[in-house]
């Protein structure tokens, strides 16, 4: 009997070790994964005070170029009157870089020759003298009646057309544009 209380404690001995072992391996299991949550933690709470520093820092940073405008810019108490040549320019060429950003390569190259001061005087200045609306517009509709009664004159009578017909009015249709131009604004003395 004493062999079987042996065989009996040892099984019982053999059994607790196993339990004691699957015990211990989930403990283990426990504590590796509360280990790595804690050390998630701290690193979440050492990304959030450097987050929070960085931020205090853009703060600072952003709150002393604010003070520097407003030292510089004038208050409008101090600008009265009309914005200066300089002002105006300086809002137009801020418009202008806004406005590019926003365009195709092609276009925005375009713009920047358009835009040039030395095209933009020429171009005013051929659309108040030669470029008129009025004339541009008489001058197309003279030459599409003229060069329609030459045609029809032509191709009744048996002529060959030359093809300056059309350049021809349109030039003549032009310069009676003008000329109406003219008189409208000596006239009405308005443009």
């Amino acid at each position: 009997m004493s062999n079987e209380k042996d065989k009996f404690n040892n099984h019982e001995h053999a059994f607790d070790t196993e339990r004691l072992k699957d015990l211990g391996a989930e403990r283990h299991k426990e504590l590796a994964q509360e280990r790595e949550r804690h050390s998630v933690e701290s690193e979440g709470r050492q990304n959030a005070e450097q987050a929070r520093h960085e931020a205090l820092e853009h703060a600072s940073k952003t709150e002393k170029e604010v003070k520097q405008e407003k030292t510089v810019e004038k208050s409008p108490a101090e600008r009265r009157g009309p914005a200066s040549k300089r002002e105006r320019e300086a809002s137009f060429n801020t418009t202008m870089k806004e406005v590019r950003t926003q365009m195709s390569g092609p276009s925005r190259t375009f713009s920047t020759v358009i835009h040039n001061p030395t095209v933009e005087r020429v171009s005013e200045v051929v659309g108040s003298t030669v470029a008129r609306p009025n004339a541009i517009l008489s001058g197309a509709l003279f030459a599409f009646l003229f060069t329609l009664g030459i045609y029809l004159v032509a191709r009744f009578n048996g002529y060959p057309l030359s093809g300056t017909e059309t350049i021809a009015s349109f030039a003549l249709g032009w310069v009676i544009g003008l000329i109406f131009d003219y008189f409208r604004l000596l006239l009405l003395g308005k443009k």
